[in-house]
């Protein structure tokens, strides 16, 4: 009773509407035994209320789901599954004996509680005149009405505050507290990884650093510690109920960021999770729009990873971290960055070499593209003797198809790479689309003609090789297709480091519907990065990450890639 009128004097009891407007945040009370809530004392809020959690050595996650309620109108007036505003708490006289009492307001504007104290209850006619002016009283259907505070506890469930900020209900003067917002989204198959129970995946989740600089203003706490509180909401789920979407199940935990990796922004991986256990978690992942809770830490930085409990599940949703202290907050993004690789010839070029060339003679081929095809001095006997044997075989069906020119074009690619690709048994594919090798030819061909000659191919060859071992790696089943969301490490491995915006587009672009890739996509993804790479290094001439095209750069670019 008396948080309740403290909350009305400071801050709001219909959470939801009130922090869409002002961006406060609110505490949920627990649903078991509001009264127990309601009798704590003020001054000593270090209860479930405030969610102050320790360090927990169980680092499995709990799931609590809330059943979604029907609004249905009792015969006592009240609606089963609605929100009231509580607009006031006073105590009243009733023969001689104090009355707690709770005003509320429907936001229909209409449907009123019609039992005891209700606008036109029996119990109105024994309070006097100057009682009845200081409680405003009225009949009216206008939403709002008294109720007892037991009735009040006996048929209400559940008590949203809605607090200026994370301090109000637990000190008289007003502090300014530190605030930061970023919003995300879980994408099913790239960062929909699910909660920490489903460790291949829990890692590819958004993950947001959080640095705690300064301890708190306590003379009477002896430790070093930061006050924060984290809240995560979803983001247009209610708008969507009326297409069949519900709540998601929501949580996150929050990890100490090892010395040696502070400071570097990166995306941290798979085997971090595995032997790190969680600093602090929310009590349990719940379906509701947002779950805040608050913390003590010691000052240090730290990783959030908000997600859905079970991956491949799809939402936005916005963090905000409140600290009583100066912190920073801020997503980690990996910068997008790719090995050395060689410079390109856009088509553009290759056709002003054509015409400065007397009697329409070809341009002759780039052969410093061969280097990479020179065998490594420490390679095994066996390793070499199985690379000529392959080499000579490529020589031959690459003249049997080839024809006088020497040069292959796309369908005669596609050929010669599944003719190949027989002979590897334990790579179970169907072979590649005419639409790969239009990519494969469009990323070595550096004449302009729409063909590659056999330094080319064996050029090309090399690194499907290699994109080919490393998925195997992944293929850990044999099964021909690897989990989107090992792409992740399939890509670092291959040289490319990328953000999770082009892991989603990864994902939606090369991943089917079971969210696994298959070897074909997989080669001509790799394909279409190398070029666009490639590209933006040629155009890139100052290396400050920006160029500027026209639009006849651009049509070539994307036309032919």
């Amino acid at each position: 009773y008396k948080i309740m009128k403290h909350a009305i004097e400071r801050g709001s009891l219909m959470a939801c509407s009130i922090e869409d407007s002002s961006g406060f945040i609110y505490g949920s009370a627990p649903t078991t035994d509001i009264g127990q809530l309601i009798a704590q004392k003020l001054q000593k809020m270090n209860s479930e209320f405030l969610n102050v959690s320790t360090e927990e050595t169980e680092d499995r996650t709990i799931r609590t789901i809330i059943p979604l309620l029907y609004e249905r109108r009792m015969t006592n007036g009240l609606v089963t599954g609605h929100a009231y505003s509580v607009t006031g708490v006073e105590d009243a006289t009733l023969k001689g004996q104090k009355i707690k009492l709770v005003r509320l307001r429907n936001p229909w504007g209409q449907v009123e509680w019609n039992g005891a104290w209700s606008d036109n209850s029996d119990e109105w006619n024994d309070i006097d005149k100057a009682e009845k002016v200081r409680l405003q009283h009225k009949i009216a259907e206008d939403g709002e009405f008294w109720i007892s505070f037991q009735d009040f506890l006996r048929y209400f469930t559940k008590l949203e505050i809605c607090n200026l900020t994370p301090d109000t209900l637990e000190a008289d003067k007003l502090h300014t507290w530190t605030v930061s917002v970023t919003e995300g989204r879980w994408v099913r198959g790239s960062t929909a990884g699910g909660c920490r129970n489903y460790p291949d995946t829990f890692w590819t989740n958004p993950q947001y650093r959080l640095k705690l600089l300064e301890e708190d203003d306590d003379p009477d706490d002896t430790e070093v510690i930061c006050s924060f509180l984290v809240a995560l909401m979803q983001k247009n789920r209610r708008k969507e109920r009326r297409l069949g979407a519900n709540l998601l199940t929501v949580g996150f935990a929050i990890y100490e960021v090892p010395k040696e990796m502070q400071g570097d922004k990166k995306h941290l991986q798979k085997d971090f999770f595995l032997y790190n256990a969680s600093k602090v978690k929310c009590k349990s992942y719940i379906n509701m729009r947002e779950i805040a809770e608050r913390f003590r830490l010691p000052p240090n930085e730290y990783v959030i990873i908000p997600s859905t409990y079970e991956p491949h599940q799809e939402g936005e949703f916005i963090l905000r971290v409140f600290s009583e202290k100066r912190s920073l907050s801020e997503e980690v993004e990996n910068k997008i960055e790719v090995g050395k690789i060689s410079p390109i010839i856009f088509v553009s070029d290759r056709a002003n070499k054509i015409k400065d060339l007397k009697g329409g003679e070809r341009p002759k081929k780039d052969k410093e593209k061969t280097s990479p095809d020179k065998q490594k001095k420490n390679t095994e006997p066996s390793e070499r003797n199985t690379e000529n044997e392959e080499d000579e075989q490529f020589r031959n069906i690459f003249r049997q198809i080839a024809g006088d020119d020497m040069e292959i074009s796309a369908d005669e690619l596609r050929n010669v790479l599944n003719n190949v690709l027989k002979k590897h048994k334990v790579l179970k594919t169907e072979g590649f689309a005419l639409e790969s090798c239009r990519s494969m030819i469009a990323l070595m061909d550096t004449d302009g003609s729409g063909k590659i000659n056999l330094d080319e191919f064996r050029h090309l060859w090399t690194k499907i090789k290699s994109w080919q071992k490393i998925f195997k790696r992944y293929d850990t089943d044999h099964s021909g297709t690897i989990n989107s969301y090992e792409m992740r490490n399939a890509v670092k491995d291959a040289g490319f480091q990328l953000n999770n915006q082009l892991y989603d587009i990864i994902t939606m672009r090369y991943a089917n519907s079971n969210m696994n890739i298959e070897f074909d996509s997989f080669i001509c993804c790799f394909v279409r990065l190398e070029g666009m790479f490639r590209a933006f290094q040629a155009f890139d001439k100052d290396g400050d990450g920006i160029i500027k095209l026209n639009v006849l750069e651009w049509l070539q670019l994307t036309m032919y890639a």
